[in-house]
């Protein structure tokens, strides 16, 4: 076995990866038109209306209500859908931090189902036992851009009378059984931050097939006004969370690379998975086969559950860094995460405390990331990362 970087060796890489974002006079055209045209802010309505269309055709959906940001777009998609302070919200603690302070960020109670070992997406077959009188949503987190079972979670959201929300925050263009994700519960959200496969800085979009519902989230994230009624027609309480103009020429740039990129994506995920098969130390995760559009946002690994509990995560992480290969180590599990359960006692005045042992043990032991830039990357850079890991990995048995 060769020495290891981090022992003094020779690195697998020390060539870059693609840098992120990526963009060119077509994203420098489209912020021009908006500044010549003077209309900078999400009441212009040049750029928008275009993006919204556009966005929704996307994920087949009939209607796009364009938003400050993905965090906001879960709020809003939450209120609109009927959810008050105290109601309770069903989500896996395997996500982004937002999901869970989109919810109390008005007073909504987020509670955590564990996540299923082989996917690290909400575990459907769990989720029936955790609905109270209390119950009012479940938001379904499309992890890495890997569409969550939407079969399954429609049937139950449907039985017990529950909104289904879907975060889709890193799976823009995912699709689930054919269909786009974000337009298969009640509402679907996206993020647009900087991160995120389709990138303007900051943003997000709200879909939906429901004309009522569409219209009641346009209305409080658009000041409490109605569609078609005066500017100082207010019939509801909402807010300013308006995208602007130069946001949406971004986006519309950013659009038209997003099958080409896609198509990258999947086909060097594909290539890794097949690399990675078999390594020893090494499992990836499964794919449903409905899940017939992934997006890629992330390409994520596990170390075995055997090694996992005679080694550090962390010390993995510095050596395939070290060996020029940028995994991470990704998030903590929310139902641990002090902050959430500190705001939650705040609305509930209880010590909430959920079991979630996948999930813990994910983010804890096993799981690794590679952020999506990566696999725009070409195949040769795909088997110096399998190379890389193979090193590291025949070091820790």
């Amino acid at each position: 076995m060769s020495k290891l970087a981090i022992d003094g060796g020779t690195p697998i890489r020390t060539k870059p990866f693609p840098e992120w974002p990526i963009f060119d006079e077509l994203e420098e055209r489209l912020v021009l038109e908006v500044v010549r045209s003077g209309k900078w802010g999400g009441t212009g309505r040049v750029k928008l209306p275009e993006l919204e269309e556009k966005f929704a055709a996307i994920h087949d959906a009939k209607h796009a209500v364009s938003i400050v940001n993905g965090t906001v777009a879960i709020t809003i998609a939450l209120q609109a859908a009927g959810v008050q302070p105290g109601d309770e919200v069903i989500m896996p603690p395997y996500t982004f931090i937002a999901t869970a302070s989109s919810a109390l960020m008005f007073g909504a109670i987020p509670v955590f189902v564990d996540v299923e070992p082989d996917t690290l997406l909400l575990d459907p077959e769990k989720v029936e036992a955790a609905i109270t009188s209390k119950t009012k949503a479940i938001i379904a987190v499309h992890i890495a851009g890997s569409p969550a079972n939407l079969t399954r979670l429609k049937t139950i959201a449907a039985k017990h009378g529950l909104r289904l929300i879907e975060d889709s925050a890193q799976a823009v263009g995912a699709k689930w059984d054919g269909v786009g994700v974000g337009a298969q519960g009640d509402f679907g959200t996206f993020s647009f931050q900087s991160s995120k496969n389709i990138n303007a800085g900051e943003g997000g979009m709200i879909l939906t097939n429901d004309q009522e519902l569409a219209d009641h989230a346009w209305s409080l994230a658009n000041v409490g006004r109605i569609r078609q009624g005066g500017w100082y027609q207010h019939e509801t309480i909402g807010w300013n969370l308006r995208m602007t103009e130069l946001q949406a020429a971004i986006l519309l740039g950013q659009l038209s690379r997003l099958d080409g990129q896609m198509e990258l994506r999947e086909r060097n995920a594909k290539l890794l998975t097949g690399l990675l098969d078999g390594t020893p130390g090494v499992r990836t995760l499964r794919r449903d086969p409905q899940a017939t559009r992934h997006a890629q946002h992330l390409f994520m690994f596990r170390i075995e559950p055997e090694l996992a509990d005679r080694i550090d995560k962390a010390e993995v992480i510095r050596k395939l860094n070290a060996e020029g290969i940028p995994v991470s180590s990704g998030y903590v599990s929310l139902n641990q995460n002090k902050a959430v359960i500190s705001e939650t006692k705040k609305w509930t005045g209880e010590d909430r405390v959920y079991s979630c042992p996948n999930s813990e043990r994910a983010c804890d032991k096993e799981i690794l990331w590679l952020h999506q830039n990566v696999l725009l990357a070409d195949e040769a850079d795909m088997r110096d990362i399998a190379d890389g890991v193979r090193k590291v990995m025949a070091s820790c048995q």
